[in-house]
């Protein structure tokens, strides 16, 4: 077993754009001296509906989400469980090119969230066959690692337990791998939506007889300007 300090962190979101899509679930675990000593998991409210294909791989739906908290209620509580912690994680710039945007935005301007990380997924693919797939879900089933995928938390501690599997076989010969390397994001802070934009998006909806999708207080800027462009797009400009 190894010695690890870090916290392994996964997310759920509503896509995989990280310009469009928002955070639903949150799962991360502390690591210390190889050893789970705490766990950290919430649903979160993106203020918009599910798409039928996020609810089908999650298992998450809107329900589920009704009267959950947004980002801006945890963000203090899930830095500090973060703390000045490595993370680790399968494809982690991913889950943090996430977390970096959802931080920044619920934060003052100027704002710095800066982070280092090991990926299991850059594991895998130095030391492992080309012909072998790569997932969690692949790598976990290979492994014999049981858990239940797509869940935040229970993806986070299988990516915890392949860690493990990954540093037995391969530290000796790729020690590198192993060692945490600066997680590289740019992240701008995003305008709020504008009064304007509220009253075109309900003009808009109203007359072409549609339900927009999106709680609108909780857009910014360029989400307004993107929806706005959609609804011309697909009903005619006005």
């Amino acid at each position: 077993m190894s010695d690890l300090n870090a916290v392994v962190l996964d997310l759920e979101m509503t896509g995989l754009n990280v310009r469009t899509e928002k955070i639903i679930e949150i799962g991360a675990a502390r690591i210390r001296g190889g050893k789970v000593t705490e766990t950290y998991s919430k649903l979160l409210n993106p203020g918009r509906k599910l798409s039928e294909k996020t609810i089908g791989i999650t298992g998450i739906t809107d329900e589920m989400l009704e009267g959950c908290v947004k980002f801006a209620q945890i963000k203090e509580e899930l830095l500090e469980f973060l703390g000045n912690d490595v993370l680790l994680g399968h494809n982690i710039i991913f889950d943090y090119s996430f977390l970096k945007k959802a931080v920044i935005n619920e934060s003052l301007k100027g704002t710095k969230f800066e982070k280092r990380g090991i990926d299991t997924l850059k594991i895998a693919r130095r030391f492992l066959p080309g012909d072998q797939k790569k997932t969690l879900t692949d790598l976990c089933s290979h492994y014999g690692i049981e858990y239940l995928a797509h869940r935040a938390k229970d993806d986070a501690l299988a990516t915890y337990r392949l860690y493990e599997v990954l540093w037995e076989a391969y530290y000796e010969a790729g020690p590198d791998m192993f060692e945490p390397k600066p997680l590289v994001y740019q992240v701008k802070k995003e305008s709020p939506i504008m009064a304007k934009q509220i009253a075109q998006i309900m003009r808009l909806t109203e007359q072409y007889g549609v339900q927009c999708p999106y709680e609108l207080s909780a857009m910014t800027k360029n989400e307004a300007s993107r929806y706005i462009d959609r609804l011309r797009a697909d009903f005619g400009a006005v």
